[in-house]
């Protein structure tokens, strides 16, 4: 059965998430604390498929090299951020003065549609307005989705970093994420888990 365990990292408590069913695991969005990381991945004896970003925002990325790293996986982000992760001014580290987070490009690019990663399939939607390369993660069958920093519970993501557009951000998640079935539960970048149907009844930004 596919398991999914959400682990605040680094200095935002930035939600990574571990997807993993039979020691096959993918990796979304590793922060940073990556000993944090690494220790439940350890415990538990899981193959690292890949590590897939919903964008390359810093809070988001500070464990990306160490993880590429330890576990030989591919690393996957939207062309619209490609050369965000060796730039600590576009990533956003430069600018909050947390010290310069740098990772290698993406090894590969994630486009919308329907994917594969070893036992796993999903269908990425392109989330843009809180960054130009967000995605949303959608486990169709499994009724859950890994926004990033698209829809939070009774919130939206910021939109005042280079690249957000707070028109383009309520576009996305009308368009993109209350296209959803109502309890289709929401992962996102920080704080607790919400559903579709919650969101679309009492998100202040919505109703």
């Amino acid at each position: 059965m596919l398991k999914i365990t959400r682990l605040p990292l680094g200095p935002m408590a930035t939600n990574a998430y571990i997807v993993y069913e039979n020691k096959q695991a993918l990796v979304f969005d590793p922060g940073g604390d990556f000993d944090k990381l690494h220790n439940f991945i350890s415990e538990r004896e899981l193959n690292v498929e890949a590590i897939l970003l919903t964008h390359a925002h810093f809070d988001h990325i500070g464990a990306v090299e160490e993880a590429r790293g330890a576990y030989n996986a591919p690393v996957y982000l939207h062309d619209a951020e490609a050369d965000w992760l060796p730039d600590p001014a576009l990533n956003g580290s430069a600018i909050f003065q947390i010290g310069d987070i740098k990772a290698s490009r993406a090894d590969h690019s994630l486009e919308p549609g329907m994917k594969e990663i070893g036992p796993f399939t999903f269908e990425v939607r392109h989330t843009p307005g809180h960054s130009p390369g967000s995605v949303s993660f959608v486990f169709r069958k499994q009724r859950f989705t890994i926004g990033g920093d698209t829809l939070f519970q009774q919130g939206i993501g910021r939109t005042d970093l280079p690249g957000g557009n707070r028109h383009e951000l309520t576009r996305s998640i009308q368009d993109q994420l209350f296209s959803l079935r109502n309890d289709m539960k929401i992962y996102p970048g920080h704080g607790l888990p919400t559903t579709v149907g919650d969101e679309k009844k009492s998100n202040p930004f919505f109703t």
